[in-house]
């Protein structure tokens, strides 16, 4: 009977086998691939380093846990151990996982993640307190109840983090939950910061044995910047000096509506530092509590808080486009002068105002500032002799140099987000528009554009495209990929370029820009003033670009105050004393030695500079305006404008434009 119940066996098995085993085996298949799931193995992110290596950005290894609801289970046994270790080990409350193990959704569910961005630390905590240690084993009932836990395990992951938090928020940029970025140099190196994912799996071969395959991931490429951790520090230290003078002003607590410092090598385009007011905690971008109230943020929609997001992440020195004023006037006495309208021996008069089809269009000093020389219009930026040399140039040279300088047209610095700014053509600039735009007024344009143009103009001639990236190095750490700097073109000649300098130079020694000068260094330097529109309301941008050494420039700032907090906002004095107080602390950290003798009374410590904020609370006698200048035809939000001369301004009626 046994034997025949044995053939009986066999010949089931023979039948099954020939009719059914391919569906069996998938069955098998598939039972042993819920043990061997396949799993993503995550890339690391590359880092964002300084200029000195100094760590900006990088992608600590974190873990996700997890939990096998079907494991725990299987057996009464694994459950409250498994609890009491969570609870214990990892703070998660009983009734979290009961309510998990307990519903019918996820019961048998084999992969829920409980907690996330857990560390190596607390990692180790979780299977030391399973296991024991060396120094401490685990035995008897402890060991034997240990041994149940159950269904828990850690899956690798990696969370960005930002090491010096805020510094540097504007040009760093932060990735989402998803590795990917949309601003700074996390989003526009984000290809080459990102990898790609491995992944492990397991199967069984037609031999039923267990095969597994693993495909390691790519790790992503690490970028070396050209900003200067220690640059950065002093220009964000003095921002937030001036802010902290400032805060106690008529308009609210902020020192500015914005403030805006860039530091850049004139000689290849290298930016060494980047910032404006208001940085956010890269750690935590989506905090607003530092800017709005409580009220105010619980009152906001999903579409206010995103636009209160975005305003806060922009990038002001690339992003925003304003009219640059007077710190474009040497590239305007530099254009005439390439195009052999000027050739430096030339004298204007200034009686205060020039008629301009029909507009009167009034200097900075209404009274007149006389006979001048080139230099002179430089140094007293006198808007009379400008539009004098404009209408020498006219339209069409003028329109030329424009975008010889780049205007209109974006740097391409690899950064995200850059604008363009707006410029007339021929078609459109009248004679008004063009004796307007020669001081700077009508057209906008952005921080990076004016500072590229500037540093062409003293560095000999050479437009160097403006980049925050040197090198880029494999996950190993080696160069792959060395960043050089990028000369797109030669605006004028290397004599040209010296004559401007030495006006420049002549602005820093007895002109507007006096206050910007750090004693024992030759400089050279332009302010402005800008009236924003609408004109006449008061409201006032103003600036102040300069370099060092005055002979030969290895450091040139950019430095903008848009509505300084003060009844008096037209005080270009505010700029100059941020950068003053930033140059005195880099230019010994960058071994530019004085070249000029200093005395006594010239010695001030830099963190005096700004304690006189307060008290120029108006407008001195070199912080002049434009207040004179026609609206332009161009539309943009929140248009601005840069001059730094002072006048009456100019009515309806004298422009001769309507209500």
């Amino acid at each position: 009977m046994v034997v025949l119940v044995l053939v009986m066996l066999a010949v089931r098995i023979t039948y099954i086998n020939a009719s059914s085993g391919d569906q069996y085996s998938k069955q098998v298949l598939a039972q042993s691939q819920q043990q061997y799931q396949s799993r993503t193995l995550p890339f690391q992110r590359g880092d964002i380093l300084d200029a000195n290596g100094t760590v900006l950005a990088t992608s600590e290894k974190v873990y996700n846990v997890i939990l096998d609801c079907k494991v725990i289970n299987t057996k009464e046994d694994y459950r409250q151990p498994t609890l009491t270790a969570l609870k214990e080990v990892l703070g998660v409350e009983e009734d979290t996982v009961t309510a998990l193990l307990d519903d019918e959704k996820t019961k048998s569910s084999q992969y829920h993640i409980l907690i996330k961005d857990v560390t190596i630390k607390e990692k180790r905590a979780f299977e030391e307190y399973c296991t024991g240690t060396d120094d401490n084993p685990l035995t008897g009932e402890l060991k034997i109840q240990r041994a149940r836990v159950k269904g828990i395990w850690f899956e690798e992951d990696y969370k960005r983090k930002y090491p010096l938090n805020s510094l540097a928020c504007d040009v760093l940029g932060f990735t989402y939950s998803d590795n990917s970025a949309d601003w700074g140099i996390e989003g526009y190196y984000d290809n080459t910061l990102n990898g790609v994912d491995g992944r492990e799996y397991g199967y069984f071969n037609q031999d039923s044995d267990l095969e597994q395959t693993v495909i390691q991931p790519v790790d992503g490429s690490s970028v070396v910047t050209t900003i200067d951790v220690n640059i950065q520090q002093v220009v964000e230290k003095y921002i937030q000096a001036f802010e902290d003078n400032m805060s106690g002003g008529p308009f609210g607590t902020d020192g500015a509506k914005n403030i805006g410092v860039i530091v850049a090598n004139p000689n290849n385009g290298e930016i060494l530092a980047m910032a404006s007011s208001d940085p956010y905690d890269l750690n935590n971008p989506r905090d607003l509590t530092g800017f709005y109230s409580a009220e105010e943020i619980a009152a906001m929609n999903d579409e206010q808080t995103l636009d209160a997001l975005n305003v806060l992440w922009r990038n002001y020195c690339i992003s925003e486009a304003f009219e640059p004023g007077s710190t474009v006037k040497p590239l305007t006495v530099a254009s005439a002068l390439e195009d052999a309208s000027l050739n430096g021996d030339e004298t204007f008069y200034c009686d205060g105002y020039q008629m301009v089809s029909g507009t009167k269009i009034k200097c900075s000093n209404t009274e007149g500032h006389g006979e001048e020389t080139l230099s002179d219009v430089i140094k007293n930026s006198c808007n009379d002799g400008l539009m004098q040399i404009a209408e020498k140039m006219g339209i069409e040279e003028f329109v030329k140099y424009q975008k010889v300088f780049n205007f209109g047209h974006k740097t391409g610095i690899d950064l995200s987000g850059e604008a363009g700014g707006l410029l007339f053509n021929e078609q459109t600039m009248s004679s008004v528009e063009l004796a307007t735009s020669s001081f700077g007024q009508g057209y906008t344009c952005t921080m990076v554009q004016e500072m590229a143009a500037i540093c062409s103009v003293i560095n000999g001639g050479y437009y160097y495209q403006p980049h925050v990236i040197s090198k880029v190095l494999d996950s190993k750490g080696s160069t792959i990929k060395t960043v050089e700097p990028i000369m797109t073109k030669q605006t004028i000649s290397s004599e040209v370029s010296s004559l401007i300098r030495s006006y420049m130079q002549a602005s820093v020694e007895s002109g507007t820009s006096e206050a910007s000068k750090v004693p024992g260094y030759s400089s050279g330097g332009k302010t402005g003033t800008a009236q924003k529109i609408p004109r006449g309301n008061g409201k006032y941008l103003v600036s102040f670009i300069g370099f060092t050494p005055a002979d030969d420039p290895e450091v040139a700032i950019y430095v903008v105050v848009d509505e300084p907090n003060t009844d008096a906002q037209a005080n270009s004095k505010y700029p100059q004393y941020i950068s003053k107080a930033i140059m005195t602390e880099i230019l010994p950290y960058l071994n530019i030695f004085p070249d000029e003798e200093v005395t006594g009374e010239e010695k001030i410590d830099a963190g005096d500079f700004l304690a006189k904020v307060v008290a120029e609370d108006g407008a001195s006698e070199d912080a002049t305006v434009d207040t004179n200048v026609p609206e332009p035809d161009i539309s943009e939000e929140d248009i601005t404008g840069g001059d730094n001369e002072e006048s009456d301004g100019l009515t309806n009626e004298e422009a001769g434009l309507s209500e």
